[in-house]
């Protein structure tokens, strides 16, 4: 219920430009409080602690890749194009908020063993959605029989994470959305002679 109301969402906003700006460790519940213009308390009236607000961030954020990527994917029929438009919405989310990609790439990797399996738990939705489009790919031949559904669903997940990772350590000095038709034109043709 909490998760529906305004200062929720206000919180969580606040979070991420907090963390982005100060790296999780030396976000201090207190800043996150301010940036998000309520009071220190009103913060536990949502969550726990900051690691609660992490994960709630990424859950709150993830949920929305999906969302995003479902919707640009409903009514495409051609498994290829629907992994393009994956790979685009990926990077395009990333582009338009730069605080996140800084946490969703950097930040969220800091953190300790318990927090990483708890952030791997809200991924399973996102590559279960990959998965689907490769198996309904591979069912349908336009992708080879023989194709390995997990091992595709990592190689895409990777090389989008990895490169979103590189531009955010480059400053973001580039534009990554151009990035997307050659991103997956690798990741769907290889390294073969056309």
């Amino acid at each position: 219920m909490k998760k529906n109301k305004p200062k929720y969402r206000q919180i969580i906003d606040a979070a991420v430009i907090v963390i982005a700006e100060n790296g999780y460790h030396q976000a201090q519940v207190s800043k996150i409080a301010k940036q998000a213009g309520v009071a220190d308390g009103t913060i536990y009236l949502y969550f726990k602690n900051k690691e609660d607000i992490l994960i709630s961030l990424f859950q709150e954020k993830m949920g929305n890749f999906v969302e995003m990527a479902e919707e640009k994917i409903v009514g495409t029929e051609s498994a290829a194009e629907k992994l393009r438009m994956i790979v685009e919405t990926h990077f395009q989310i990333l582009s338009d908020d730069r605080h996140l990609a800084i946490v969703t790439q950097l930040e969220l990797r800091q953190s300790n063993i318990d927090l990483r399996h708890k952030i791997n738990e809200v991924l399973k939705g996102y590559l279960a959605l990959i998965e689907q489009i490769l198996m309904n790919g591979k069912e349908s031949g336009e992708f080879s029989s023989t194709l390995d559904i997990r091992l595709a669903r990592q190689m895409i997940f990777g090389t989008m994470d990895e490169t979103a990772t590189t531009w955010v350590m480059n400053d973001q000095k580039y534009d990554i959305t151009a990035l997307a038709d050659p991103v997956h034109k690798l990741l769907l043709n290889g390294f073969m002679r056309s």
